[in-house]
């Protein structure tokens, strides 16, 4: 996609072109809340398009708006005084931004809407004791939350095949975003991956092909829960440890640091794999997971012993029973 061209300084101070004088409400809604001028908002678009930022953090870097300013809601009118466009519903800064004229660069590449599977309708199912436990992680996960400005990455770790490592996963990407929670579940198995079918999305074009071909993943939105996106594995490579280990993969996982408030990450089993290592040390955060009358003891130490070279953080353990 080519470059927009950049507004002129004239532009910039237009008073018929700027984006305060199409929304004169929203113009004195960002005066008096945000203290954000319609030049000011010109500039952030400039930097937007210039650099691939999103509107929230152009604004931050410009230093025109604290990061307790940001709000989707007033993402969502600045783009639609921007556009004269109907303003899209579900208030999603993704949503807004997907809208918005061919010129600009997207932030998202927006994949076809998944829906979750029945083996993951225990998720929606409060009654059910899964669930409970699920919420309890959620909990004990959010109290570790670090306070900061980039979102929570955390990938899933365990040492074997069947220990139900992609349902996990999938569940607690789900309970974050339903607390309302910016969150996106990657599929970084590309050995046997499984995230698709959890959702009932094909899978041919997924975080595989966003590496080798250095392009924008395509981000599935979830029915029903309109802060997740799912990015699949995408067709099996035949080099998945090296792609992982690829500057263009922490690239990615910048942006969604950026982005998103949880990125919870799929991987293989440590014990046949190094991909898992390799998630690891990019991540620096890892949530342990093992199957009662399963998972050996052997393997858990291996595991646990080849971690340590990664300086990952280890957020605790789950102990799987089904």
């Amino acid at each position: 996609m080519k470059s927009p061209s950049k507004p002129s300084s004239k532009d910039l101070g237009a008073s018929d072109s700027n984006i305060g004088a199409r929304d004169p409400d929203m113009r004195k809604k960002m005066l008096q809340q945000y203290q954000l001028s319609s030049e000011a908002v010109e500039k952030t678009f400039e930097v937007m398009e210039r650099d691939g930022m999103s509107f929230a953090d152009a604004a931050l870097h410009l230093g025109f708006i604290a990061k307790n300013d940001v709000s989707s809601e007033l993402l969502g009118h600045v783009l639609h005084a921007r556009n004269d466009k109907p303003m899209p519903q579900g208030g999603l800064i993704e949503s807004a931004i997907n809208r918005m004229s061919q010129k600009r660069d997207l932030v998202l590449r927006q994949g076809s809407e998944v829906s979750p599977g029945p083996q993951l309708q225990v998720a929606f199912d409060k009654g059910n004791p899964r669930n409970e436990k699920m919420r309890a992680l959620r909990t004990e996960l959010l109290l570790l939350n670090e306070t900061s400005n980039s979102a929570n990455l955390m990938a899933i770790l365990s040492p074997g095949s069947g220990e139900g490592r992609s349902q996990l996963c999938a569940e607690l990407a789900i309970s974050f975003a339903q607390l309302g929670r910016r969150t996106l579940l990657v599929d970084a198995d590309m050995r046997t991956p499984n995230q698709h079918a959890l959702f009932g999305s094909s899978n041919e074009f997924g975080l595989a092909q966003a590496i080798s071909q250095n392009t924008k993943p395509y981000l599935h939105p979830v029915r029903g829960l309109q802060h997740m996106y799912l990015l699949c594995a995408g067709i099996i490579p035949s080099n998945p440890l090296e792609l992982l280990s690829d500057g263009r993969y922490e690239k990615l996982m910048t942006e969604w640091r950026s982005a998103y408030e949880f990125v919870i990450i799929d991987t293989p089993p440590v014990s046949l794999y190094a991909d898992a290592l390799a998630v690891a040390t990019m991540v620096g955060r890892v949530l342990i997971l093992s199957r009662a009358k399963m998972t050996s003891y052997k393997n858990t130490g291996e595991m646990m012993r080849r971690l340590k070279a990664t300086r990952a953080q280890v957020l605790g353990g789950v102990i799987n029973h089904f």
